[in-house]
């Protein structure tokens, strides 16, 4: 055996605390995900050409104001 602590599967004891935030990490992804729903689209707008966009947030904001409140 080296001088370095191992464990059975070769990864050193330091590669423990990383694989347990890693696992942590996944696990409230996922978490929040089952509470709140997918809220974060795959790709961000300036990874999608113009057209892609089905609904022009502006425009679903104008049609959301009811008519008493008049024109934005």
């Amino acid at each position: 055996m080296t001088g370095t602590d191992e464990s059975a599967s070769g990864a050193s004891s330091d590669d423990a605390p990383r694989r347990d935030d890693a696992s942590r990490a996944r696990i409230d992804r996922a978490r929040l995900r089952r509470i709140f729903g997918d809220v974060l689209p795959e790709t961000t707008r300036d990874e999608r050409s113009p057209g892609d966009d089905s609904s022009d947030s502006e425009e679903w904001l104008r049609r959301q104001v009811p008519p008493h409140h008049g024109h934005m």
